[in-house]
């Protein structure tokens, strides 16, 4: 889903066309020129999105991909909403397990792990990758639980190595535990289950994004068990609700990433 920059950036893109009314392009780098990057962060995009996923088993009704999907759907939105902001390419890997003694994830095939410390070392790198393109905030968030630790070191040891000449560096965990709260809390409130994966939070976000029905198998919508990968029951998903629970990630994404840049 392509989303749009607004004011100023919008401004620059118009100006460097040199076409009047021209449309901006994505929010997301992937889909971007380098000149569009390049001008883009000229005219007042100086903050950069990184955002990981991962590539686990999401039950029998649900693609491996969801939190991929579902990550790059969010940045842009959170993009978008700041106004200020581009996106890195989605990290489609993290902690899910162990192989080797197959645990966790790693109990069903499609699942990829990478330890902590890869997943860290790859957050360093584009963020490093961020610096150099001339990002002066530098953003960390993960959708997928495994990982978040990693990730907060990985923001803390750059932002004190980078900080001190005008580069910060913010792990914002909003994104994940402040999100799981507020669902969990409204889920609550009405009766529904709750459930901690491939549940009906996970299915319903997915749902409520664009072209869904490539990645849910309705006729395999079932309560989990512990052998099917489900914590949580499924079946009540829709896409209403999922576009409430995305509308709260993005803006407890926003309201922390906000916070921290008035420090």
């Amino acid at each position: 889903m392509r989303k749009f920059f607004s004011g100023i950036v919008f401004a620059a893109f118009v100006s460097s066309a040199g076409i009047a009314g021209a449309a901006p392009p994505s929010v997301h780098i992937e889909d971007l020129t380098w000149p569009e990057v390049r001008d883009a962060i000229a005219g007042g995009a100086t903050t950069a999105l990184y955002y990981a996923g991962s590539t686990e088993q999401n039950g029998p009704h649900m693609a491996t991909g969801k939190h991929n999907i579902v990550a790059r759907h969010v940045a842009g939105r959170i993009a978008s909403t700041l106004g200020n902001a581009l996106v890195y390419p989605v990290l489609p890997f993290a902690p899910t397990g162990n192989a080797a003694g197959k645990s966790g994830h790693m109990r069903f095939p499609g699942s990829v792990t990478v330890s902590d410390e890869t997943f860290a070392a790859v957050a360093r790198d584009v963020a490093a990758s961020a610096r150099a393109a001339g990002f002066r905030t530098i953003v960390l968030m993960g959708d997928h639980g495994g990982g978040q630790k990693a990730l907060e070191a990985a923001a803390a040891l750059l932002d004190a190595q980078w900080g001190p000449s005008g580069t910060r560096v913010h792990y914002v965990p909003e994104t994940y535990f402040e999100t799981e709260r507020r669902v969990e809390a409204w889920l609550k409130a009405r009766g529904l289950p709750v459930g901690a994966h491939a549940g009906l939070p996970d299915t319903s976000e997915l749902m409520s994004i664009d072209g869904a029905e490539r990645w849910i198998r309705r006729g395999r919508l079932e309560a989990g068990d512990a052998n099917n990968g489900v914590d949580g029951d499924p079946r009540q998903s829709s896409a209403e609700m999922g576009r409430i629970f995305v509308d709260m990630k993005v803006q407890a994404a926003v309201e922390g990433i906000r916070k921290r840049a008035a420090r």
